[in-house]
């Protein structure tokens, strides 16, 4: 299984984590939303797969290409 690496484009406040891990998830889901700006900015994985692990909380502040999540394909 390959493992896919969720990374954030954008510097900002973790406001939503609308999958949970073991969850199944498709091409272009919303992994994780980032609020920076007073914008929502939602990280996506390119692929379909099972969400193995999230690396941060609601509420984290992340930095930009911070790794946020793993999925495996």
């Amino acid at each position: 299984m390959a493992e896919i690496r969720i990374v954030t484009e954008v510097a900002g406040r973790v406001c939503a984590l609308p999958v949970e891990v073991g969850g199944a998830v498709g091409a272009g889901d919303d992994i994780v939303v980032v609020e920076a700006m007073k914008m929502e900015i939602p990280a996506a994985t390119p692929a379909g797969g099972t969400l193995t692990a999230l690396l941060v909380g609601l509420d984290d502040v992340v930095a930009e290409g911070q790794v946020l999540a793993i999925v495996a394909g």
